[in-house]
């Protein structure tokens, strides 16, 4: 028998999202579920009561009716332990939880003998995760939101102009964390024209915050600070020490500080001191994305915005909630993924794989039993050792691309065999034959030392450049062209050769432009 999916409206002060949007509950319905939605669930969000009915879900008067006769209850926020009353024995809840910080929540879901999927829970390290993971999702959001709410209250433009007012600096813009909310933050503060530095223990994510358009600020300090499951780790205290002074470097010269530090299942790390807002210029814009645990400044008010020293110091905790309807679904879709790898028949029955370890790592109840925290997960076996350095090497011998030279007898072979070639071709090839290919010899000995000495990611842009150059039979068919055809030489065959030297010439224009074209393109893709 087909379950039922409800979705009751957000009790969570201030939070404005909804767990499914219609165009979801469309696809939840092909599964084989019904689902139920409370009247008004996604009134903060933009989505009427009118628009879940035409995706076919059934809207229900209250949450009490609702969680009464859902078997599968979708929410965004944990439930509240007056919402723990109402859910069916034995029913399943598929939310945001945070089991290490509500330990009390657990027991009492435990207690209904309900079967609870964290969201937040997700093994994040499982490639194959990656469509479930709402972490990520929300996380863009708010990174986004986060540069939205600082250019609010920020007191000029982000961009540089020069107007007839006079000259304009651009805004600079320091982002401490560079996971998925920093980077969305980073990429955005970049498009409106800031100048943008950010940093992160982890080294690893240089490269994709210059991808961006900010600049990587290391820390003078050598640790690895990589954590699991793609999160930072606690630094020792002589990084720590060396991080402090960096960023009081950085707030003297910032006009805006984004922080999105985090630690799972700790307070956020305090970054932003109160002597460093001091430093900071009058005007200037925090925006504590960390709120929400205590903050990464030491003068963040959770949930509001306060000015201290001539700073605004931005905590808001609904971050991801002021972009309600955008936030909302991509929640639903990380959900209906979730919904679909525990209904693989479509029959609208849910099968919670223990032995499956995206599942496993969500599961943080299973009947009434805490299953908190799973094993780690099974991780591809480790790729084969790499060869041993003499290996190597004699491999990149005999490769492209930078490879080592030919040794004095490997040379000097190859010239011997052709030599000998060139012997044979000369005593009884035609002398006409003998100069066109002593040119196409020459040409290949060229072409193939030029290749073997460029970078291999620079193959594509020589062939493209190369084609162009190519292009050179355009004067064949200009020499085609350029003979007035006049009395008996304006015959058919004469007029059949000029038009198809017209054509080659039309075609070796869009050989050459074209290849000049995509080489350029190509060559900016390597430059700063």
């Amino acid at each position: 028998m087909a379950l039922l999916i409800g979705v009751p409206k957000e009790t969570s002060a201030g939070e404005k999202r909804v767990a499914t949007v219609p165009d979801v509950v469309e696809k939840l319905v092909k599964l084989g579920f019904s689902v139920a939605v409370e009247s008004g669930a996604g009134d903060a969000a933009n989505f009427a009561d009118d628009t879940y009915r035409a995706a076919g879900a059934e809207v229900v008067a209250t949450a009490t009716e609702l969680w009464a006769k859902s078997d599968i209850v979708f929410k965004v926020r944990a439930p509240s332990p007056e919402e723990v009353a109402l859910m069916r024995e034995g029913g399943t809840l598929i939310s945001f939880i945070w089991p290490a910080q509500n330990p009390e929540l657990m027991r009492q879901m435990a207690a209904r003998k309900a079967t609870v999927l964290a969201i937040d829970s997700l093994p994040r390290q499982l490639s194959r995760a990656q469509k479930m993971d709402a972490l990520t999702s929300m996380a863009g959001i708010s990174g986004y939101r986060a540069v939205i709410e600082a250019a609010n209250a920020f007191g000029r433009f982000f961009n540089g102009q020069i107007t007839a007012a006079g000259k304009i600096p651009p805004a600079k813009v320091f982002v401490a964390g560079a996971g998925v909310a920093g980077l969305a933050a980073i990429g955005t503060a970049a498009n409106l024209g800031a100048i943008v530095r950010a940093n992160d223990t982890r080294a690893e994510v240089a490269d994709q915050v210059v991808s961006l358009g900010g600049e990587f600020v290391k820390v003078d300090y050598e640790e690895e600070g990589s954590g699991g499951g793609g999160y930072a780790k606690v630094m020792s205290e002589g990084f720590q020490q060396a991080q402090r002074e960096m960023y009081a470097k950085q707030a003297k010269d910032a006009d805006i500080i984004i922080t999105t530090a985090l630690i799972p299942g700790k307070p956020a790390p305090k970054l932003i001191t109160a002597e460093m807002v001091r430093s900071m210029k009058p005007g200037s814009v925090i925006v504590d994305m960390a709120g929400e645990q205590g903050g990464n400044c030491e003068l963040t008010v959770p949930g509001e915005a306060v000015v201290r020293h001539g700073v605004t110091i931005i905590g808001y905790t609904d971050l991801v909630s002021r972009l309600a309807k955008q936030s909302s679904t991509l929640y639903s879709t990380n959900l209906l993924r979730v919904t679909e790898e525990l209904c693989k028949t479509k029959d609208g029955v849910i099968n919670v794989n223990m032995d499956d370890d995206a599942i496993r790592g969500l599961t943080v109840i299973k009947e009434g039993s805490i299953s908190w925290p799973p094993p780690p997960p099974k991780l591809p076996a480790a790729a084969p050792q790499a060869k041993p350095a003499a290996a190597q090497t004699a491999a990149k011998g005999h490769g492209h691309g930078g490879g080592e030279p030919m040794s004095a007898k490997s040379l000097a072979t190859v010239f011997g065999l052709g030599a000998l070639a060139f012997l044979l071709v000369g005593l009884y090839a035609p002398a006409s034959f003998l100069s066109h290919f002593t040119v196409f010899v020459l040409a290949c000995f060229v072409g193939y030392m030029v290749i073997w000495n460029v970078t291999p990611s620079l193959h594509t842009p020589l062939m493209s450049v190369t084609n162009a150059i190519s292009s050179i039979i355009a004067i064949g068919a200009l020499i085609q062209i350029a003979p007035p055809l006049t009395g008996a030489q304006a015959d058919r065959p004469a007029l059949l050769i000029l038009g198809m030297a017209v054509l080659a010439l039309a075609l070796t224009a869009i050989n050459m432009f074209g290849g000049f074209a995509v080489t350029r393109r190509m060559l900016a893709m390597f430059r700063k």
